[in-house]
Formats: C-alpha cells, structure tokens, sequence
C-alpha cells in the first residue's frame, strides 16, 4: 500500500504556495484564489495577490443644520469641508440637511416657517435648500455652501461672490425663483418632514448621523476630528 500524504502536504502540492485551508472553507484548493469571497473563507487573503477586493461602502453622513447657527457653521466649515477636501470621494458621502430647529405651519394651504435665529435664518436655509436642488451634482453646491458659511454673509454673497468663484455655471436666477416660488417652499418642507423623522428626535444642532445612526459618542468623535472617524470606520 502506498503511504498516506499528511493533508497538508497534500494541499500544498495541489496548489503551492496556498498551505491549509480555514476551518470555514469548502472549497478545493485550486479554487481559493477563485474570488475575494472564496480566499477570505479559506484564509488564502494574502497567498491570492491577484484577486482584486471588493470594494467597500462610503461611510455616510447627514448633517441636520441651520445656516446661521455659530456650531454648524464651525462644523461645516473647520470638519465637514475639510474632511471632503482630504479623504477620496469613494470613502464619504454627505447629505445635507438646513432645517434644523425651525418650525413650519400651515397657513391657507401653504406652509411658513420659523427659524431660531430668525427670518435671516429661513432664508438662508432657502437659498442653500434651492441651490442644491439647481446644482444637482454634490462637487457642484458643497463648495458654494462652504463659501456662504465662511463668508460675512450666508443670504447676501451667492451671486456677489460664491456662485462667480466655485459655480458660474450656475444660473443664479434660477436659483432665486426656487427661493421665491413654490418648488422653495416644497424643499423646505420635505427638509422639515426629515428633520421631524429623526430618530432620536434631534435635541441640538448640528445633528450628525454617521451611517444613519446617531450617538452621543459618534456625535462626539466628528466633533473632535470628522477625518480620524471616517478613516475609522471606512473599510
């Protein structure tokens, strides 16, 4: 009778260079470096160079703000804008939410609103509600935006200064018929039924979900450092 191969050795002649297979692997060796999955089950990861990874999902953030509040100003400016400017785009996606602690009614069919920081306040949320629904594209409006809540004013430098430095592709009349008219006050409204959805109810602002969650401690880290929690998180 001709003598019994250890397994191990055995495997490794069907597939140098692979060794033994994880406890959780069903498949045979010549197929371990089949597909990312099929390595990470039979812990071949590092023995299977040419398998590209999957790739992995952004982390997601929604920010719930207002557009004259002193902290979300700070927030958008010194964490949110910095942390997009320096992590790949695959590795964050942000939405954006200017509503936060305002209150809305229906008055004869049409809604109103009321902001904590006063009509200044409504109207900013506006012109930067309307301005993402013109721009559309995400690259296109977060640098308008950063440009408004750095700047002196948020409802008075659109067209004067942001919209002819980092979009004067856009229409900037466009943009004040949304804030005049309707289809404004619709966006405002659907920021408000997001903002009312939360839960945790929101109970400050800015309100920030990381991956649609929100925790004291989430809340905490992207206070602290936005980029440090996302390099954290993203895999």
């Amino acid at each position: 009778m001709a003598p019994t191969l250890p397994l191990a050795l055995l495997l490794a002649l069907l597939a140098p260079g692979l060794g033994v297979a994880g406890p959780g692997c069903d498949y045979p060796a010549h197929l371990w470096c089949s597909s990312w999955e099929i390595a990470v089950a039979c812990q071949a990861e590092s023995r299977c160079a040419n398998v590209s990874r999957p790739a992995a999902a952004p982390v997601q953030l929604s920010l719930f703000y207002e557009s004259l509040c002193p902290a979300c100003r700070w927030f958008l400016v010194q964490q949110l804008f910095t942390a997009w400017l320096l992590l790949p785009s695959e590795a964050l996606t942000i939405t954006l939410v200017p509503y936060g602690n305002a209150e809305e009614r229906n008055v004869s069919g049409k809604w109103q609103f009321q902001c904590q920081h006063g009509p200044e306040e409504c109207l900013g949320n506006m012109i930067e509600t309307c301005l993402m629904h013109e721009a559309k594209n995400f690259s296109t409006y977060f640098p308008v935006i950063f440009c408004l809540e750095s700047g002196s004013s948020v409802t008075k430098n659109l067209e004067a200064q942001c919209l002819q430095v980092y979009a004067p592709q856009l229409d900037g009349g466009r943009i004040a018929a949304c804030v005049q008219g309707d289809t404004g006050v619709q966006l405002m409204h659907h920021n408000a039924q997001l903002t009312q959805a939360l839960d945790p109810p929101h109970q400050y602002v800015p309100w920030i979900l990381i991956n649609g969650k929100h925790t004291d401690k989430l809340e905490e880290e992207a206070q602290a450092s936005l980029v440090g929690l996302i390099c954290r998180l993203y895999q």
